[in-house]
């Protein structure tokens, strides 16, 4: 299966400090992807680089067959990468379809195209009722929704999930899960997700890379890592197994 995104031997350093210790993975094409790893790990720093935030110190970053290390942001997300943040901040005075419709805008310069294809996305979220809602008033589980409807909405090749399920309880884990699964399954679309709860990866993701102090400590299938000595040491722990 032919990589969407070649990450080769990068690395990242802030005043001395090296977050990300040349890292070396590729992500197929329609595939789920997970990065896991304690915090501190460097894994939101990979995603900065990624997306464009931060210029690698060293290394390559390939998407769908074109470097983009060192591209600004809103050049990478032209290229099809839509991301999510940890810290979930929507416009709060806008309705959810208009938070939505800010992302679709990015393709479709007409305000009814934009309209419908926010709606749409709004229904595949499970926000379509609540499009007339302030987003400021929406719960947490809703507004983490809201977050991969924006990113969604601007037609990704590649989506960046950013601990979108943390916080969330398990029923509300579960339905993002789903929402996920059925997203990946019916459009192809291709996810690079971070996150802590494993019970999500185990379900999502078919393979997974893990960071330690800012270097690839493992990468296999959610199976085979959740065994490896290393891993367990550095981030599972001994009850894991």
């Amino acid at each position: 299966m032919a990589a969407l995104l070649e990450v080769a031997n990068v690395s990242k350093n802030f005043s001395g400090l090296r977050a990300v210790s040349d890292v070396t993975f590729a992500v197929p094409r329609g595939v789920i992807f997970a990065v896991i790893g304690p915090n501190g790990a460097g894994k939101t720093t990979l995603f900065n680089m990624i997306a464009g935030v931060f210029r690698p110190n060293a290394g390559t970053i390939v998407f769908d067959g074109e470097r983009i290390d060192g591209e600004p942001p809103e050049q990478v997300c032209r290229r099809g990468i839509g991301r999510t943040f940890q810290l979930v901040r929507p416009f709060s005075g806008l309705s959810v379809e208009d938070n939505v419709m800010v992302g679709a805008l990015h393709r479709r310069h007409d305000v009814t195209a934009a309209r419908a294809h926010a709606r749409d996305v709004l229904a595949r979220l499970d926000l379509f009722d609540k499009r007339e809602q302030p987003a400021g008033s929406l719960t947490l589980p809703d507004r983490k929704r809201l977050e991969v409807a924006r990113a969604l909405a601007t037609d990704p090749k590649l989506l960046l999930l950013d601990e979108v399920m943390a916080g969330l309880r398990p029923t509300e884990t579960d339905r993002m899960v789903d929402i996920l699964t059925r997203i990946n399954r019916e459009s192809g679309l291709t996810i690079l997700l971070i996150e802590h709860v494993m019970r999500a990866v185990m379900s999502l993701a078919s393979r997974v890379l893990v960071l330690h102090h800012g270097a690839a400590i493992a990468e296999g299938t959610p199976q085979a890592v959740v065994r490896d000595p290393a891993v367990v040491e550095s981030y599972l722990g001994a009850e894991a197994l």
